[in-house]
């Protein structure tokens, strides 16, 4: 962290994560972290009462972005009134649903919650595929959509309460700000943009029978939505008046915070979930609709820009399972459990992990296909082959579905992360590049750093997207090795055999 010169311009940046809440001060001049925090300090919980649910309650991310802005604050020494905008990143698709007194009238239905699968399958039906994958981009599946519908049958009470529905940084927004409003990238998130028609699905809207008036007001990403209210500057410790000027999802926002913004460049993101994100400029979709298509970041009429998405939803939170589970007591740190790893040899002799415990994934058509272990020895096996197994079988994971996208005809030379998350992993990043075959960039970055400069570049801060990312620092650059890609390549092929087998 840097030092806080008193004349400098702050950026507050926030992810509001399903694990936990993060921020990050940034100094505007050069870029670099001041000060950062997360809350809570391990991870957030999720309420889970039927298998494949997942909920949690807006009010507790605001809780915790309440104590990660203090902790900013109070680390910095800055007074609040140094921090000139505020960008927020935060868990794509999930559905905050509040009353007209902007009170949630449930607990939000997050990301990887799978109660509306069928919703969605039977919408693409009946909306028939060519709509939905022309219009849409995406089937209506999962998405926040399906979710209000499930809302909509099988809690009518509830969801005749319901005045306006939101992101969760939307939410987060609403909170800092008293303005409910929303962008067109989380619209697209949502399923609910006609990216042939440039607005609002209507047809969509109609099919399910929600009102249009549900919408928040749409605005720009990168604008002036609000300012921080009186009551939310007493909660938070923020000077009233400072402007809320950025919000995206995490993966566009991920994208967006290593300077990836222009068609053939990719992102890569291992934390919770585990995400490929492509930039287009065209409105590609997958016929099987195995990844998705969202508005990116810097779309504009005249220069359209596209994400195409690939998401495993059993990432990080597999190697946490793991981390409770065989910590024996004491838990073990993620830096000893990848040393445990590198300790069995490249296949991890034949133990094979299919790690889809997270709720139905998109890649493999929206099925149930759950977690597995494959080929385990009990004369052979030990932790360093479980752990070495389910890293690979990540990698393994992330590689099925960007064989999707290279079918899509995405080109790629590089991929960009950031050194964070299953990525401080040397094996998991040997993994990496020597199964899918690309070179791989870890920059100094991070969703809330990468929120911050958003901010910064809505306030009209930074002039430019260049000018915005002057501090981007490179700190690790990896490549293939010949004698390694021939090695995955046979352990890939079986693991994907046992995969086929499970579909």
């Amino acid at each position: 962290m840097l030092e806080f010169n008193r004349m400098q311009k702050l950026l507050l940046g926030l992810d509001i994560g399903s694990s936990s809440v993060k921020a990050s001060l940034v100094a505007a001049d050069s870029g670099q972290t001041i000060a950062s925090a997360q809350s809570p300090k391990e991870e957030m919980g999720m309420v889970a009462t039927q298998p494949g649910w997942a909920e949690q309650d807006p009010e507790v991310w605001w809780q915790h972005a309440c104590l990660c802005i203090k902790s900013c604050i109070q680390q910095s020494g800055a007074k609040s009134a140094a921090i000139k905008s505020i960008g927020i990143a935060y868990q794509m698709h999930g559905l905050v649903a509040v009353d007209k007194l902007g009170k949630p009238v449930r607990p939000s239905i997050i990301w990887c919650d799978s109660r509306a699968v069928a919703y969605g399958e039977k919408a693409f039906l009946d909306l028939s595929e060519q709509y939905c994958l022309s219009h849409l981009l995406n089937s209506p599946a999962n998405f926040t959509a399906s979710k209000l519908k499930w809302v909509q049958e099988k809690e009518p009470s509830l969801y005749s309460r319901i005045d306006k529905i939101m992101l969760p940084g939307d939410y987060i927004a609403y909170r800092l700000t008293g303005e409910i409003c929303t962008s067109e990238s989380g619209l697209s998130e949502g399923i609910f943009w006609d990216f042939k028609e440039k607005g609002i699905a209507q047809s969509l809207l109609t099919y399910f029978g929600f009102a249009s008036s549900l919408i928040p007001k749409v605005n720009s990403m990168f604008s002036i939505t609000g300012e921080v209210t009186t009551q939310s500057a007493t909660e938070t410790g923020l000077s009233p008046g400072t402007p809320v000027s950025y919000r995206a999802g995490d993966q566009p926002n991920n994208a967006f915070s290593l300077n990836v913004l222009n068609p053939g460049e990719t992102a890569a993101t291992a934390g919770t979930s585990g995400v490929i994100y492509s930039v287009t400029n065209q409105n590609a979709f997958d016929p099987r609709s195995r990844v998705n298509a969202f508005i990116h970041v810097n779309n504009t009429p005249t220069e359209p820009r596209n994400g195409i998405l690939l998401c495993v939803n059993g990432t990080g939170i597999l190697n946490s399972w793991l981390r409770r589970t065989l910590s024996n007591g004491t838990l073990m740190s993620y830096q000893t459990m990848n040393d445990i790893a590198a300790q069995a040899p490249v296949g991890a002799e034949g133990l094979r992990m299919l790690p889809f415990g997270n709720g139905a994934e998109r890649i493999l058509e929206n099925r149930m296909v759950q977690s597995s272990w494959h080929g385990l020895d009990f004369n052979r096996h030990g932790q360093a082959h479980i752990f070495r197994a389910a890293q690979e079988g990540i990698v393994f994971a992330l590689n099925f579905g960007f064989e999707i996208l290279k079918g899509m005809g995405v080109d790629s030379s590089v991929i960009r992360a950031g050194h964070a998350n299953m990525f401080l992993s040397p094996l998991f990043r040997s993994a990496f590049v020597n199964t899918i075959g690309m070179n791989l960039e870890l920059y100094e970055t991070d969703g809330a750093k990468g929120a911050a400069l958003g901010g910064g570049v809505g306030a009209g801060i930074y002039a430019s997207f260049q000018e915005a990312f002057q501090g981007l620092t490179l700190l690790h650059q990896e490549e293939p090795n010949p004698q390694l890609r021939e090695a995955y390549a046979g352990v890939y092929s079986n693991w994907k055999t046992i995969l086929n087998t499970r579909l």
